[in-house]
């Protein structure tokens, strides 16, 4: 993405040749011969450098710094001036400029000086974003959201994080079951022990009991040395056993024993292990339908289900989208080293009214796609896939008010057609090119271009 220059310099030649020295390197040019000016083209455009003469007419320039850097503290400015003399310098320095550059302007240096700002800003920017990861633990912050529901869990994760009591945690595919277990972890006093993640539907039942409780030497073909198991690792931790509902009815069985003593027996050993461990356990199955159908123990259920907290799907609570929108819009723009900053009211409606089945993971993979798409710095409808955009407004409505197949076809055309080709929106009516064409010649529907 080229990068943007304002240059503020009431002397028309040293202006323009400044402007042709960055539009050969690639860079968008804005000039203004004031202050004063410059000022209005920042209250409608974004710029990576200023650069600005010292002496101008009205306001100088160390007063347009002063003002910028009120309102952009970040701002690169540098500074030309006519006089090389200390004072000069120091006094730009000080005003908060990140270099300055005497006149006559030698191009090389000035563009070294722009390289370097750029440069250093880039590094600022990508220190900050690896900070902000790094030093990133899962507090209740890591939760985004601002709905009821949402704060309704969030209260009562304050409460039982440092309980040794069990949770279950209830919610469809891609409502972030591991996040919420993680951050339950996280704001307890066991945060310094290991946090183990086991997906049970993951890991082949023959082997998911030796990975859970470890086996001894000679226990079954194969176990030629004894080997601790997952659970015995998490001494002192927290144990997430996500889509416990997959677990075998005879695995089920020693996981009782387990929580209720806190002692691990490896397969083929005699001799159990004493651990502290807290369990943490997930599902989007109805337990309490598999332990009437015999699928699922009974005192297993009571035994994980001290605490349940059942986290809503993303459809029941749809003020939350926007924030996490705007967090993956960061995550992803950092990670493909893009500049996508924001998201259209287009696009954004259309996100708002979609049904999500998949939930939060469903929209983080929306996310990532259109921003690998976008070659500007906003996410546009054109950018969402298809089906999003198949679900705007007026589907709802005409669902809802079953409207005939003609009016259906008539607001998707009216609603698409600024976003789909031609063939995308055929295929989005299930009909032909010559159709499309021909039902908007019947309905007066003025192709957009």
């Amino acid at each position: 993405m080229s990068k943007n220059i304002l240059i503020v310099e009431d002397e028309e030649t040293l202006r323009e040749s400044i402007k042709r020295i960055f539009m050969k390197e690639g860079f968008g040019v804005d000039t203004a011969e004031s202050a004063e000016k410059g000022l209005a083209l920042l209250e409608t455009n974004p710029y990576d450098v200023i650069i600005s003469d010292i002496i101008l007419p009205g306001m100088d320039g160390i007063e347009l710094l002063a003002k910028v850097r009120e309102q952009l503290p970040d701002q690169i400015f540098i500074v030309v001036t006519a006089y090389a003399s200390l004072d000069t310098s120091v006094r730009a320095l000080r005003a908060g400029a990140y270099d300055y550059v005497t006149k006559p302007i030698i191009h090389e240096e000035i563009k070294q000086i722009v390289r370097n700002a750029l440069r250093q800003k880039s590094l600022q920017t990508e220190n900050a974003f690896l900070k902000r990861e790094l030093g990133k633990t899962y507090d209740f912050g890591s939760i985004i959201g601002e709905s009821a529901a949402l704060r309704a869990i969030l209260d009562l994760l304050r409460k039982i994080s440092d309980a040794k009591s069990s949770v279950l945690l209830l919610g469809e595919t891609g409502t972030g079951k591991e996040l919420f277990a993680r951050v339950i972890h996280h704001n307890s006093s066991r945060r310094d022990s290991p946090f183990v993640p086991i997906n049970c539907s993951a890991i082949p039942e023959n082997l998911l009991e030796t990975e859970l409780f470890g086996h001894v030497r000679g226990a079954f073909t194969g176990a030629v040395v004894t080997k601790k198991g997952i659970l015995e690792e998490a001494e002192g931790g927290s144990v997430f056993l996500d889509e416990i509902g997959e677990m075998s009815f005879a695995l089920q069985a020693k996981l009782l024993r387990v929580i209720e003593d806190q002692v691990i027996r490896p397969v083929g050993g005699n001799k159990g292990t004493k651990v502290d461990i807290r369990f943490i356990t997930a599902t989007n199955k109805d337990l309490k339908t598999a332990v009437k159908q015999g699928a699922f123990r009974e005192d297993l259920y009571y035994r994980i289900n001290v605490i349940t907290v059942e986290i809503p799907p993303l459809r029941e609570r749809k003020e939350d989208i926007l924030g996490l929108v705007r967090h993956y819009l960061e995550k992803y723009s950092y990670d493909m080293g893009k500049k996508v900053k924001d998201i259209t009211p287009e696009a954004m409606e259309l996100m708002t009214n979609h049904e999500w089945a998949g939930n939060v993971r469903e929209l983080q993979n929306v996310i990532e796609r259109a921003i690998l798409i976008s070659d500007g710095d906003l996410v546009k409808p054109m950018h969402l896939p298809m089906g999003l955009k198949a679900e705007a407004p007026f589907l709802f409505q005409a669902l809802d008010k079953k409207l005939s197949i003609e009016d259906y076809t008539k607001a998707t055309i009216r609603q698409c057609q600024s976003e789909c080709s031609e063939q995308q929106l055929a295929d989005l009516l299930g009909i032909t090119r010559k159709s499309l064409w021909e039902k908007r010649k019947k309905w007066g529907i003025q192709r957009e271009r």
